[in-house]
Order: C-alpha cells, then structure tokens, then sequence
C-alpha cells in the first residue's frame, strides 16, 4: 500500500487547544487529486525542530512514505522552524517547489514573501512545506501537484496516478 505522510506543525493544534484543519485539508486534497489507493500516516506535532526532524525521517525511513507534506511553521515567527528541519533531514533541495508556490500566492496577498517553504528529498521520498491555512495549502498544492509523481517516478517510489479531471499530472512522452 502506498504511504503518504501528512505532518501539521502547530503548538496550538498539538495541544489540542484548536482542531487541526490544515493537516486535514491536505489529505483532502491529495484524495481528490490521486486516483491511486493510498494510506495517510498523520501527525500533529508542535514547532520543535528535532521533534519534526525525527518525524520526517521515521515517515520516510520507517514507515516507507513516498511523499510527507508538511502544514505550517514556514514564516519568520521565532517558532516557525519547519523549513529549517526540512533542510537538515534532507539529502537533495529542490528549490522549484517552493519558487512556485510563493510566486503563485504572490499573485493572491503581498505577504506571500514572507512565506519560506522548501521541499527536498530523502531517499525515495519527497518532502514538502505548505502553508499552514487551508486556502493556502490549496492555491500552493494544486501549483506543485503536477510535477510530484514524476519526482516520486524519479526516486524510484510507487507510480502515482491521477483523475485527469480533477487534478493532470505531467510526466515527460516516453521515447
């Protein structure tokens, strides 16, 4: 079974004090957008970056996810360390990810600048920061999308596929 990693970093969410709709709202999209079975493997943890750290690399080493997306903690508030852990557990950035999604979210608010997503790799899975607000993490997501099964192809995961209705994936015309 195919294994996708949803991690919402927030305090707040993790201590129970509000409902965790980010982390959520990924999974929702990501159901809407593949047609291949997958099983989501969730957590809810706060902006301590060892402890997201030690997450990503369970996600991706232990458990065998193809793909962990990450929902908040990508702005310049002193707690706001997932890009940093993103970085430290990965072995290659990839820099485009995250260029998309700001020049995307540019179009819609100002503040998108200010956002700091990242995505990289970690042996065969792919790694990626959303925003932490649902609107957000869809404007961001539906950029992106497109390209995530190729990578996934790339690193030697699972073929993913999807709804060409709902969601059109490219992958290169094979020769």
């Amino acid at each position: 079974m195919v294994k996708i990693g949803v991690i919402n970093v927030s305090d707040r969410a993790s201590q129970g004090i509000y409902e965790d709709i980010p982390g959520k709202e990924a999974v929702r999209l990501i159901r809407d957008y593949l047609v291949t079975e997958f099983e989501p493997v969730y957590r809810v943890i706060p902006d301590e970056q060892d402890q997201l750290e030690e997450t990503m690399k369970f996600l991706a080493d232990e458990v065998g996810c193809c793909l962990v997306v990450t929902t908040g903690g990508t702005g310049p508030a002193v707690r706001d360390v997932t890009p940093e852990a993103t970085e430290a557990v990965c072995e290659k950035m990839l820099p485009g990810f995250g260029e998309a999604m700001r020049a995307e979210s540019l179009k819609i608010v100002p503040t998108a600048i200010l956002s700091r997503q990242v995505a990289g790799t970690r042996g065969k899975c792919l790694i990626i920061n959303l925003p932490g607000k649902p609107k957000a993490i869809e404007e961001c997501l539906q950029i992106v999308f497109p390209a995530i099964p190729y990578c996934i192809d790339l690193l030697g995961g699972p073929h993913l596929e999807s709804d060409p209705k709902v969601m059109k994936i490219f992958r290169p015309k094979q020769k």
